[in-house]
């Protein structure tokens, strides 16, 4: 029996190859009353494979001694899509999420402010001896 780690790079990169193609980048378009939407997106994939011989004092090393393994992770991210009208192409991107904690309090910034802002004119105007309560006259 041969070396069988060979055969896992193979495989791997054949399972990956047959998840990820073009069509997973640029998606199939869509027509809609005149319009023609095509969605983009961002592949990653990442792989791993690994063997050595699993000799012992009991065992002589060999190919029939061989231990293996492989793995493969693909992420697909939509990244936006090109929207073609009357022969002119506009690409309208898909924002990303906030990825970390600075990121959600820059994204959440004018909604806090706004809502200080009302507190503090809310408190100003109870201070000045205004109300929120319609006058009933």
């Amino acid at each position: 029996m041969s070396n069988p780690v060979p055969e896992l790079v193979r495989e791997t990169i054949e399972q990956i190859r047959s998840t990820v193609d073009v069509n997973t980048v640029v998606g199939s378009p869509i027509e809609a009353g005149g319009v023609t939407i095509i969605p983009i997106s961002k592949v990653a994939f990442g792989f791993a494979t690994g063997g050595s011989e699993a000799a012992s004092k009991h065992r002589t090393s060999g190919p029939n001694n061989v231990l293996g393994g492989g793995g493969a992770g693909v992420t697909v991210t939509p990244l936006g899509f090109l929207i073609v009208k009357d022969g002119n192409v506009r690409y309208l991107g898909i924002p990303e999420p906030a990825s970390g904690s600075l990121d959600r309090i820059i994204e959440k910034a004018p909604d806090l402010m706004d809502q200080v802002s009302g507190l503090l004119k809310k408190a100003g105007d109870k201070k000045n001896g205004q109300s929120d309560q319609p006058d009933n006259a």
